[in-house]
């Protein structure tokens, strides 16, 4: 007697894409944050994007894999930055007073447009150094993540601002600390343009930690210039409203989804009514999630195609670094936040 041979579910099929591509992605992540633990000055998301890069350049990424990084660097990178609304405390923004605010608020202002200037100057496109600018005025991949629903750029041009944060924020880790004495910052001012010059909230934690008593300052302030995520989405998608014209019949919305949900964690957040012990754990999922993502966008960066033709790119980057971190060194001194 023939018996049935029974249909795949409808969440099989999609599974079974996503398996060989998640294989690799849980391992480099393990390996990222192995890596992290125990040099204690590569972050993980450092290690994550270079691991990706080495695989995608050296010819060791397969096909088969691409379901799989879309996946993560899409929609876990999209998790990753609702659950980062859990981590930003509300109440400890007053603490910084009106001179921290200005002083963040002119960070961001500045360095969001004069890097786009500086993009045009250099000939790149409109979406890359939007891109670029996001990233490095607010938070890294997480808000290049929030802003690209917003823009027409492409695969190359995330992976490429992707890469320039992290590269930036890496040298950022190392150097700062080297001019800390030589820059006449005391152990608080200095925790103050950390927070306020460096993008992702892994290097902010990594740059602050080398001072000693650095750290928290550090992060308060980090943790303020993100909560301007969602402000900047919305003003980007209504500038491109605008200068797009009623002819054109994709209209983003104000606030992608998950921006907006970013939004309603940082507000629950703010009600106190989850346990500190659950803000922990959903931390540690977070930082799980974005180093995962982070590698999946690093298998978009071919190194030596990259090499060749992203000169203009870089160049970029390195001046929005510049800038971001002269702007908040004159902002720390000029406002006396420090």
């Amino acid at each position: 007697m023939l018996r049935a041979v029974p249909r795949p579910t409808p969440l099989a099929a999609p599974l079974a894409a996503l398996a060989p591509g998640l294989l690799v992605v849980a391992a480099a992540t393990v390996v990222a944050l192995g890596v992290e633990t125990l040099t204690h000055v590569l972050t993980a998301s450092t290690v994550a994007v270079a691991l990706g890069a080495l695989v995608r350049s050296t010819g060791l990424f397969r096909p088969s894999w691409r379901p799989a990084t879309g996946f993560a660097a899409k929609r876990l990178l999209r998790v990753a930055v609702v659950l980062l609304g859990l981590q930003l405390p509300l109440a400890q923004v007053r603490g910084l007073g009106w001179g921290g605010i200005v002083l963040i608020l002119g960070v961001v202002a500045v360095t969001f447009t004069g890097t786009q200037l500086l993009g045009r100057a250099l000939g790149l496109s409109r979406a890359r150094s939007l891109l670029v600018a996001t990233g490095f005025s607010i938070c890294g991949a997480s808000a290049i993540a929030a802003v690209r629903p917003a823009t027409d750029a492409d695969e190359e041009d995330v992976a490429t601002s992707v890469a320039l944060v992290t590269l930036c924020g890496s040298l950022a880790i190392l150097l700062l600390p080297l001019l800390r004495a030589p820059l006449g910052l005391d152990v608080h001012a200095f925790g103050v343009w950390v927070g306020a010059s460096v993008h992702d909230v892994g290097q902010v934690v990594a740059t602050g930690d080398r001072v000693p008593g650095a750290l928290e300052t550090a992060v308060v302030v980090k943790l303020s210039r993100v909560l301007l995520l969602a402000p900047l989405v919305a003003l980007v998608v209504l500038h491109r409203r605008r200068t797009a014209g009623t002819g054109t019949t994709a209209r983003p919305p104000v606030l992608p989804f998950f921006v907006a949900a970013f939004v309603v964690a940082v507000l629950v957040r703010a009600t106190g009514v989850l346990p500190q012990a659950a803000l922990d754990g959903v931390q540690h999922v977070q930082s799980v999630l974005l180093v995962a993502a982070l590698f999946a966008l690093g298998t978009g960066i071919d190194v030596p195609h990259l090499v060749r033709t992203g000169g203009r790119s870089l160049a970029l980057g390195l001046g929005s670094w510049v800038l971001v971190a002269g702007v908040s060194l004159a902002g720390v001194h000029l406002l006396h936040v420090g």
